[in-house]
């Protein structure tokens, strides 16, 4: 008799990370639907060629970005747990989408090693403020350098003092909340003039 392997379903792999990890994932259920439509509303789509995602968790905004996404353009997802990467390279065939397993504060050697200058869009949901000392500025300035001029570095968080390592690499920065979300969420567009 054949055995048959159970895969793990998003909403219980997104709880088991958030369980093994819960400074790194930051919540524990995905974003809203109109988080992500919010969220992504301001991307210039047509000009976009390479997006990247910091902590694309169980691909919650992966797949809404791919839907969007040019077809020779890349999604390069970020992330440190290595469960979610062996997730996401199961889930989503599709060959736009590159999980790397590694740290987002490592963003321009990353996109480098996938054979572009710089990103278009960058997105994080990582909890900012709870990371490891030092660890959220360099992600903020090593994004800041990432990106091209144009481009916006999208962000959404729980808590509004993500604006602090946003401000001193970013002049212009929208804000909104999104409050049909749980919690409600705080989204922030930091444009690259």
């Amino acid at each position: 008799m054949r055995r048959m392997t159970r895969r793990t379903g998003p909403l219980a792999m997104f709880f088991k990370g958030f369980l093994k990890h819960p400074v790194m994932v930051g919540s524990i259920i995905p974003s809203s639907d109109a988080t992500i439509a919010k969220m992504l509303g301001p991307v210039d789509w047509a000009n976009t060629k390479i997006f990247v995602e910091y902590g694309p968790g169980v691909g919650t905004f992966c797949r809404p970005v791919l839907k969007k996404l040019p077809n020779d353009a890349k999604l390069i997802a970020i992330d440190t747990n290595p469960d979610f990467i062996a997730y996401l390279s199961e889930e989503i065939p599709d060959p736009r989408f590159v999980p790397v397993l590694g740290s987002a504060a490592d963003v321009r050697r990353i996109i480098a090693e996938h054979g572009a200058e710089h990103a278009d869009y960058v997105l994080s949901g990582l909890p900012f403020s709870t990371l490891p000392a030092g660890i959220g500025p360099k992600i903020a300035e090593e994004t800041a350098a990432a990106i091209r001029p144009g481009g916006a570095f999208l962000v959404y968080q729980f808590s509004p003092k993500v604006h602090d390592f946003l401000a001193p690499n970013f002049e212009r920065i929208d804000h909104a909340i999104e409050w049909w979300n749980v919690p409600p969420a705080q989204l922030y567009w930091a444009w690259k003039d």
